[in-house]
Formats: structure tokens, C-alpha cells, sequence
């Protein structure tokens, strides 16, 4: 029998909880909330080129500069923990457009690509799902791409999808060391895209629940609150993943000199990726949407068995209420009403009627 944990009864009885809607619906691009952030920033970066690759970490803000970037290798500075002293110091030192920087400590930005000053930026969102709450939860990242370096911004660095990639930076002769900068990005954006699969996974095993639930027993007036969370996520994944598709149909269309022609195809096929990942979103939500369609019609059809019942129950009380108020009336001549009998033989018809009535209902199959 499915139960329902203590911790989200409070979830269910809590009437804020209707407010959760604004995590999809309140987005205002003119009110974009700063990152106010106040731990340090983690900064590291690679050095790397065909046969070799050096790792720095801890840097201090104040030494990362342009000439850094020496023409002789290939670079990627990864920052953690946006503090926007920090990242404006950053970026007046690399020489950042201050619209870049503000997008960059801005959050929930829409993806989007732009290229300012020589610089190819890229925003866009890494997708997590808590398997406590049940919830999507998402990350800005955001990338910086220059002739031959790759500067990425990350809300935070508790978690990091870009591990697999330092792995593969520690290889000799990989792709990875053999491409430029523009290739690290395709492949940042690409185990990104890739995540949100794992996402979509878990949203499917979320709704192949709900409707086992739903299916087993929809008495419990908590699976109409399932219904609408997931709605909610569906709508929150779709809102953060469907622009991704724009924002790399722009890459592929941009004639950026930051970007190899040659890597094109790459982009192209995280492209197909992303399509596929709204069309599944897309089928999850006309799935929700059925999903509820089944729920309103099991409690139809209960609330209609009750109301049959009820009928029933008036019908065979009604012929009693008649004879007893035929009974009832204040008039002194009464047929058997001063017979000793009259009362077994009222009562007996109240009983009989309704036997014959409930055998006629049961001839007919009204029940």
C-alpha cells in the first residue's frame, strides 16, 4: 500500500505551498537577481596543448590577467562561487564588456549566445534533480570563448558536471588536447546536454509512479498535489532547456572566428540532442496530462457510485416517509388506525414496497 512520508504531509496542509508557482511563473529580465554570494571565488585554470597539460588551482583573483593567455598553448579558467568583487575584478582585468559581467552575476538568465568585443559568451543552465524534494534545481553557467581560451563562471562548486572532462584533459593526444578552445566549449555544452537526459530519467520514473498510484487507488486527495508538482517541473525543465536549442542554432549560424568551421558538426549534433530533449519533455507533459484526465475520471466515476447509492437509499426510504406520514395526520378516522394491528401492518408495508423496489432496480441493472 502506498504511504506517504511524514515530511510531506506539511507539503500537502500548507497553503504557501500553492506559491511554489512562482519558481516557473516569476521571472522579470528587468529585476534579474544579482548572485550575492559572499564566499570566495574558486579559481583554477588548464594549461594544455597535444602533449602536455598543467593544472593551477587556488589563483587569486588579482592574477588572472590578459596576458595570461600566451598564444602558445590553449587555456580554460574555471571560476566557482560567483563573488561579484571577484568577477568584476576579473573582468576588468581580462578586458569583460560590462554587459558580459553583468550577465554573468546576474541568475536565471535566458540561454543566449552573443559576441562582444572579439569574445563569443554563451549562457545557459545545468539541470539537477533532488531526489529529496523531487525537485529540478539548476546552476548558471557561463562561458567566455576566446581565440584560445575558454572561461567558464559557475554558481557554485559543490556540484560539477565537468569532471569526465579534467579527466580527459589529463590524457595525452585526446581530442580535447588536439582542438582549440572552441572544441572544449562543444564539449562543456555537450555533457551538459547530456545531463539533462539523466534528468528526464528521473522525471520519467517520477511519473510511471504517480500513475501506478493513481491507478492502484486515486482516493488520496494528495495525488492531485503530484499531479500539479510535476506539471510544475515539466514546465520549469522546458522553460531552462527550450531556448538551448536557439542558443546553439545561433552558434551554428555564427560566423565567429572563435569557432572552427570544422567543429560545426559537432554543435549540430548537440542540437539533435536538445530536440529530442523537448520532444520527450513535450510527451511527459501530455503524458501529466492524461494522467490527471484518468484521476478527474476515477473520482467521477467514484463520486457518481456514491451518488447511485444515495439515490438508491432515498427511493427505498421513500415509500416509509409516505406511509408514515399518511399515518401522521391528524384526522380521527383512520382506516386501522385504532386496530390493534394497524402498526405491524404499516410497518410491514414499509418493509414490503421497498423489497419489491429493490428487486425491480436489480431487474432493470440500475446497480
Amino acid at each position: 500500500m502506498s504511504r506517504i512520508s511524514p515530511s510531506k504531509y506539511w507539503k500537502i496542509i500548507n497553503p504557501v505551498e500553492v506559491l511554489r508557482t512562482k519558481k516557473v511563473l516569476q521571472h522579470n529580465p528587468t529585476l534579474a537577481p544579482v548572485s550575492a554570494n559572499n564566499k570566495d571565488s574558486v579559481i583554477s585554470l588548464h594549461t594544455y596543448q597535444t602533449n602536455s597539460c598543467k593544472v593551477l588551482k587556488m589563483l587569486r583573483p588579482e592574477d588572472i590577467t590578459i596576458s595570461l593567455f600566451t598564444p602558445a598553448h590553449n587555456y580554460w579558467l574555471n571560476i566557482d562561487n560567483l563573488n561579484k568583487s571577484s568577477i568584476e575584478l576579473i573582468g576588468h582585468n581580462i578586458g569583460l564588456h560590462p554587459l558580459i559581467v553583468e550577465d554573468i552575476l546576474s541568475k536565471n538568465q535566458r540561454p543566449k549566445t552573443e559576441e562582444i568585443d572579439n569574445l563569443f559568451t554563451c549562457v545557459m543552465h545545468m539541470l539537477y534533480f533532488n531526489d529529496e524534494t523531487s525537485s529540478i534545481e539548476s546552476e548558471q553557467v557561463s562561458f567566455v570563448l576566446g581565440k584560445n581560451f575558454l572561461i567558464t563562471f559557475q554558481d557554485e562548486c559543490n556540484r560539477d558536471l565537468f569532471n569526465p572532462i579534467r579527466e580527459k584533459l589529463q590524457i595525452e593526444r585526446t581530442r580535447l588536447r588536439q582542438n582549440g578552445s572552441d572544441y572544449l566549449l562543444y564539449a562543456l555544452i555537450d555533457v551538459i546536454v547530456d545531463h539533462y537526459f539523466v534528468v528526464l530519467d528521473k522525471l520519467a520514473g517520477q511519473i510511471e509512479k504517480l500513475e501506478e498510484e493513481i491507478m492502484r487507488s486515486a482516493e488520496h486527495s494528495y495525488s492531485m498535489n503530484h499531479i500539479n508538482d510535476m506539471r510544475k517541473e515539466l514546465m520549469y525543465f522546458k522553460r531552462h532547456v527550450a531556448p538551448v536549442r536557439e542558443l546553439l542554432g545561433s552558434i551554428i549560424r555564427s560566423d565567429s572566428t572563435m569557432i572552427d568551421n570544422r567543429h560545426m558538426n559537432y554543435f549540430k549534433d548537440i542540437q539533435d540532442h536538445i530536440i529530442q530533449a523537448n520532444d520527450l519533455c513535450e510527451t511527459y507533459r501530455d503524458i501529466i496530462a492524461n494522467i490527471r484526465d484518468l484521476y478527474l475520471s476515477q473520482m467521477n466515476l467514484k463520486m457518481n457510485e456514491v451518488m447511485k447509492f444515495l439515490a438508491i437509499v432515498t427511493t427505498l426510504l421513500a415509500p416509509a416517509t409516505v406511509i408514515g406520514g399518511v399515518f401522521g395526520m391528524n384526522f380521527d378516522r383512520i382506516p386501522t388506525l385504532h386496530s390493534q394491528n394497524g402498526f405491524w401492518l404499516a410497518t410491514g408495508i414499509m418493509f414490503v414496497v421497498p423489497l419489491f423496489m429493490l428487486l425491480y432496480f436489480r431487474h432493470k441493472r440500475w446497480f
